[in-house]
């Protein structure tokens, strides 16, 4: 038994699909087949269903689902308490967060977050939504930072995370102040994200249904929202951008509304962490936001 066997098994029962977990998992997906197929051997069943369009759990992937993915998170918090015990952690603190909140959000609110308390050592990793989670899941980091909607509910299991609001925020259709808007702005070409954003899931709710209404017409897709903002920037077309990411470009004339303020998505910022115990500097931690 491996404990990336584990790994691999969580991103497969999430994605559906070999080639996108493969991705996900940084690795080739004969290489990630075959460790999945590992797993099954020594488990002694088999986990999933293959079909030509996916792969989806059997009965008994079903069943041990959740306790592959608490026993993932116990050896890596088994590690970090080893770590720390032993002063190599040094009392870090690990965190993801979706690429746009990096950029932006997490300097500041890290800094108001150390309140007279300074924060020993902090990791930040920076990938996508699904991969964060991936992370969160897996016991690889404590925190993770991201955007959350009330109406699009989070795909991590409620039993098993905890979040705390630690900040707002709101995504705005957006343009390049030179665009050749035609018509109307809805006619211009649509920048859009990629399942795998956090951001996308948001958008894609906030649209469904209304494609038609405004005769949106996707050219270019990315689950990064500095890519989409730079192609907006480059007059590429409609991008639904986060305040926080935009507001010098805005302030600037350089990106403007593409639609009014009733196509606007309020946005809140969560910080999410496993219900499990982590590493007593974490829970010293997250105590402190209580106050804050």
């Amino acid at each position: 038994m491996e404990l990336v066997w584990l790994e691999d098994f969580s991103a497969l029962a999430e994605y559906g699909s070999f080639v996108r977990a493969a991705e996900a998992r940084h690795v080739t997906q004969p290489a990630f087949s075959r460790r999945v197929r590992s797993l099954e051997n020594w488990m002694g069943v088999e986990l999933f269903i293959r079909t030509p369009q996916g792969a989806t759990l059997t009965e008994a992937g079903k069943q041990i689902l959740p306790s592959a993915q608490e026993t993932a998170r116990r050896l890596y918090r088994m590690r970090s308490e080893a770590q720390e015990v032993a002063g190599m952690a040094a009392r870090t603190l690990q965190f993801a967060a979706t690429h746009s909140l990096s950029f932006t959000f997490f300097p500041r609110w890290l800094r108001s977050a150390e309140s007279g308390a300074p924060i020993e050592a902090v990791r930040l990793h920076s990938d996508s939504m699904a991969v964060c989670e991936q992370m969160l899941i897996h016991g690889q980091i404590q925190f993770l930072l991201c955007h959350r909607h009330p109406d699009v509910p989070p795909m991590l299991a409620p039993d098993q995370f905890i979040g705390r609001k630690v900040g707002e925020d709101v995504l705005l259709p957006l343009m390049g102040a030179s665009a050749n808007i035609g018509s109307s702005p809805s006619s211009q070409p649509y920048l859009a994200y990629t399942q795998e954003s956090g951001l996308g899931r948001i958008v894609a709710h906030r649209l469904h249904g209304k494609e038609d209404l405004l005769h949106l017409k996707p050219l270019f897709s990315s689950h990064l929202a500095a890519v989409l903002m730079s192609m907006a920037l480059e007059n590429k077309g409609v991008a639904w951008l986060p305040r926080s990411l935009t507001e010098q470009e805005v302030s600037d004339g350089r990106l403007v509304r593409a639609l009014d303020e009733s196509w606007d998505i309020p946005l809140e910022i969560h910080l999410t962490r496993p219900i499990a115990p982590i590493s007593p500097a974490a829970e010293e931690f997250w105590a402190r936001l209580g106050h804050f």
